[in-house]
């Protein structure tokens, strides 16, 4: 998952954004609302593995049926995982 940033603000808050990526944010940077560039994770980051796991988590989580009184429960998934 990429957040979109314009150029102007990715400058102004480049620290602010390294720090997102070091936690395993990805950026895309646009100019006047076309990518231009992604700022993301480098290929040697130790905890690219990690950051992968939880974006299929997260892809997982979306995709899952929604509706009224369908709801994805964290507690039997786990416990699944644990038999």
């Amino acid at each position: 998952m990429s957040i979109e940033i314009g150029s102007y603000e990715a400058k102004t808050k480049l620290p602010e954004l390294l720090r997102g990526v070091q936690a395993g944010n990805r950026y895309t940077i646009t100019l006047r609302g076309e990518a231009i560039a992604d700022l993301v994770p480098a290929a040697g980051n130790k905890n690219a593995d990690a950051i992968a796991a939880v974006e299929q988590m997260y892809q997982f989580m979306m995709s899952a049926p929604r509706g009224k009184g369908r709801r994805v429960d964290i507690k039997a998934l786990i416990n699944e995982g644990r038999a």
